[in-house]
């Protein structure tokens, strides 16, 4: 009985023994894709970015299942103030440097910008064009009804810009806040033709089509993005960050028609 007991014992040891080994033999499982990435993410970007960063959105939400992001799509102006008043957000990311340049005046962006992609504009008239519009001259005609954004917004600047560029003196009887505002003037039929950026002419596709001119290539808008200072979740920031520069955002911003910086 008792050399049976000492050799069960033994069976016992030896076993131990290599159940040891083999887990120290064995390469540490990687990380999971959510591994330190969750609970909630607030992003604040331009109203252009709407489309783009919905989907982006969708897409690192799936990749990080504890995640949850929640956007504040307006003009890049209005975001850049509620920022420095105080407003909760993890990731600024602007249609233009000056509006971001008040956010790292005021120290609230933790990292250096980063430009991720550009963005041109066109002009936004009804679909099938009915008023045959082909430049911005056109917009000049007395009987024009034309929706522009303020220039305090990067989309009014980058149209203020195009107009002195060809010389033309527009008076738009409408200025709208951002990009989308200008856009759902056209898309309503209360005015014949808006400036807008490409990507939102090409997001509404179904409504709208998308006058190029040239004058356009000199007021081209650069988009930078930026961890800010008070991230409460700056883990998941910066890799949401990273996501979009990414090739799976930047397929997303292509497919859009921004353009790579």
């Amino acid at each position: 009985m008792a050399t049976r007991l000492r050799t069960v014992l033994a069976a016992v040891a030896v076993l131990a023994v290599l159940a040891v080994t083999g887990c120290a033999d064995e390469p540490d499982a990687p990380p999971s894709a959510g591994d330190g990435i969750s609970g909630e993410l607030t992003v604040f970007a331009a109203a252009s970015l709407r489309e783009s960063f919905t989907r982006i959105g969708q897409d690192f939400e799936s990749a990080h299942q504890g995640l949850k992001i929640t956007f504040n799509f307006a003009g890049s102006s209005a975001l850049a103030a509620q920022i420095n008043q105080g407003a909760p957000a993890d990731v600024f990311a602007s249609a233009a440097p000056a509006n971001m340049a008040t956010v790292v005046d005021a120290g609230n962006a933790a990292d250096e910008p980063v430009i991720f992609v550009r963005n041109q504009l066109v002009i936004a008239v009804p679909k099938g064009n009915p008023a045959g519009v082909t430049g911005l001259a056109d917009l000049t005609k007395p009987d024009a009804k034309v929706a522009i954004c303020a220039e305090q917004v990067p989309c009014g600047a980058a149209a203020r810009k195009a107009l002195d560029a060809a010389g033309v003196a527009l008076t738009p009887v409408t200025l709208e806040q951002d990009v989308k505002g200008a856009l759902n003037k056209v898309q309503l039929g209360e005015v014949d033709a808006a400036l807008v950026y490409r990507t939102d002419a090409r997001a509404a596709a179904n409504d709208v089509d998308g006058v190029e001119f040239p004058e356009s290539a000199g007021a081209i808008n650069d988009y930078p993005i930026v961890v800010l200072t008070d991230a409460a979740n700056p883990t998941a920031a910066r890799a949401f960050v990273e996501f979009v520069r990414a090739d799976t955002g930047r397929a997303v911003l292509t497919a859009a028609g921004f353009q790579a910086p």
